[in-house]
């Protein structure tokens, strides 16, 4: 299959090829990946394989379906994208709406971006859907923290992460992130902490792919003392994670970097 984004998702890619290959498509998926990473553009790649009629189980790139869902003009995709920093009920209820009309082709194919602002009550009409999904309609939620969806939604979705495209890759990102979660957490002094991401700090890229890596580093310790394995708190290990969320938030409401990233330090530091 055709995918703009390659090096960092090959796996994930596989999968994808897999299941148009073998036509069994889920009716719901969440794809979570930080926000410096044009999720829309790969998933659309992903749908172009589900919808091209020209290669059975790919997508040729060329084809007047492949270029409607490149200009996102195809009639049966449906685009939701918050509005005044959230999704609302009304916008769900019109996806709704839309769902109820006979599709042009064989099914309709809903995109989600920011779904993670869906407000509960949206989240819980989504809910309706996912439950009687109508025809052979696929949604596709797109997230930065997939966290902030209720359990119920996520139970209901096939759930997959796009990897971090960073100039230093997403391997670099982690091993930063495993290094300075270990520092924080065997309460090493800021200044040491600050040292590790001082070369990150002026490129908003690489700050969005260090937040999300170290969020993923603290889930992976979490789930890990849930089985009796790591000997780190809980409560250590969640008070980072929201820690790391927080930064995040602060930077896209216009806090600086370097400020939300100190404070990230010294919260997480204890």
């Amino acid at each position: 299959m055709y995918f703009k984004e390659r090096d960092e998702n090959q796996n994930l890619i596989a999968r994808l090829d897999h299941i148009i290959e073998t036509d069994k498509i889920s009716h719901a998926y969440i794809f979570e990946g930080i926000g410096c990473i044009d999720k829309r553009s790969f998933v659309e790649s992903f749908v172009k394989g589900i919808l091209c009629p020209v290669n059975t189980g790919d997508n040729c790139n060329s084809c007047g379906i492949c270029r409607k869902v490149d200009h996102g003009n195809h009639e049966d995709i449906i685009y939701i994208k918050a509005s005044g920093g959230s999704i609302k009920d009304a916008d769900i209820v019109k996806m709704q709406e839309s769902l109820k009309n006979k599709p042009f082709g064989d099914r309709h194919i809903v995109i989600i971006e920011n779904s993670d602002t869906m407000t509960l009550r949206a989240q819980n009409r989504l809910l309706k859907t996912l439950e009687e999904p109508p025809g052979s309609s696929v949604i596709m939620l797109l997230s930065e923290n997939m966290e902030n969806l209720v359990q119920t939604i996520k139970s209901r979705c096939v759930k997959y992460r796009i990897n971090y495209f960073g100039s230093e890759g997403y391997d670099f990102m982690m091993e930063k992130a495993e290094k300075v979660s270990d520092m924080a957490l065997n309460r090493e002094p800021f200044y040491k902490l600050k040292q590790e991401i001082d070369d990150i700090l002026e490129n908003s890229d690489e700050v969005a792919g260090f937040l999300d890596s170290l969020q993923v580093v603290f889930r992976n310790m979490l789930i890990k003392k849930n089985k009796g394995i790591s000997l780190y708190k809980d409560e250590d290990l969640k008070r980072n994670i929201y820690a790391a969320e927080n930064a995040r938030r602060q930077i896209k409401e216009g806090v600086s970097q370097s400020y939300a990233m100190k404070n990230l330090l010294i919260k997480i530091g204890g």
